[in-house]
C-alpha cells in the first residue's frame, strides 16, 4: 500500500512513480532530478575519493528513468536534470513533447576532483520546456539561463546527489503554475524550494528512508514559512 503523508503545503507519496502518477491527473508543473544513466566504474587510484559514486550504484540512481513519465498530457511544463549522455535520447523527447524549451545549466564551484578520461563534472546540464502560456516566470534579472552554486553535499542529508537550494530555489522562481511535481523526489529539496515560494508540492519517492528524510525537510520548512517569496517581486 502506497504511504501518502501531507505536511501543509506538500503531499508526499512513498511509492513508484509509474503507479502514482497516472492517479494524480494534470499538474501544472514537473521539476525533477531523476536518475542519472551513466558508469559509476572507474577511478583507478583515485577510487577512495568518489566514495558518492559507490552510494550512487549502491541506491540504483545510475539506471535511468522513463522518458514518457515527463508528458505535457500530465504537466504543462517540465524542469529535468540528466547526465550529460542522457541527452542525444531525452532531449527529442522534450522537444516532442512541449511548444518550447531552453537548456540551461549549472555551474559548480566545487565540482568532483575526477575526470576519468572525459571533462570534470563542473557543470550539469538541466532543461525547461514548456507549453504555451506555461512559459519561464520571473523578471529579467531572474531569467538567467545558469546558476553558480556550490555542490548541494550536506552532510545532515544522507542521499549521495542532492541539489543545492540555491539551485532549487532559482528554478522554482521561474516555473509557471501553482501546483509543482517531483516524481523522483529524492530528499526533497525541490519540495523545499517550492514551499518557501508558497507553492503546493506533490512529491513521490520509493526508497524509504530517503522519503522520511524529505519528510522532515519539508516539516522543517514549513514551521520556517515562506521566507523566500518577497524576492520573487
Amino acid at each position: 500500500m502506497t504511504r501518502v503523508e501531507t505536511i501543509g503545503l506538500a503531499t508526499l507519496y512513498l511509492g513508484d512513480c509509474r503507479e502514482i502518477l497516472p492517479t494524480l491527473g494534470p499538474i501544472d508543473a514537473a521539476v525533477t532530478d531523476p536518475p542519472y544513466e551513466f558508469s559509476t566504474s572507474g577511478g583507478g587510484l583515485f577510487r577512495k575519493d568518489r566514495e558518492n559514486m559507490d552510494q550512487i550504484k549502491a541506491a540504483g540512481l545510475d539506471q535511468g528513468f522513463e522518458h514518457s513519465l515527463i508528458s505535457s498530457e500530465q504537466f504543462r511544463s517540465a524542469v529535468v536534470f540528466a547526465h550529460n549522455d542522457q541527452w542525444a535520447s531525452l532531449l527529442p523527447h522534450l522537444a516532442s513533447e512541449y511548444d518550447r524549451y531552453a537548456i540551461c545549466q549549472w555551474h559548480k564551484t566545487n565540482p568532483m576532483p575526477v575526470a576519468n578520461r572525459h571533462y570534470q563534472p563542473d557543470t550539469e546540464i538541466y532543461v525547461h520546456a514548456w507549453m504555451t502560456g506555461s512559459h519561464p516566470e520571473g523578471e529579467l534579472r531572474h531569467k538567467q539561463r545558469f546558476i553558480v552554486a556550490g555542490n548541494g553535499q550536506d552532510g545532515a542529508i544522507k542521499h549521495p546527489t542532492v541539489k543545492p537550494l540555491p539551485v532549487m530555489r532559482k528554478i522554482i522562481m521561474n516555473v509557471n503554475g501553482r501546483t509543482i511535481c517531483d516524481p523522483f523526489m529524492g530528499s526533497g529539496s525541490t519540495g523545499v524550494a517550492a514551499v518557501e515560494f508558497d507553492r503546493a508540492f506533490i512529491g513521490i519517492e520509493r526508497e524509504p528512508k530517503f522519503f522520511d528524510i524529505a519528510c522532515r525537510r519539508l516539516e522543517d520548512a514549513q514551521r520556517q514559512g515562506n521566507l523566500f517569496l518577497g524576492s520573487a517581486a
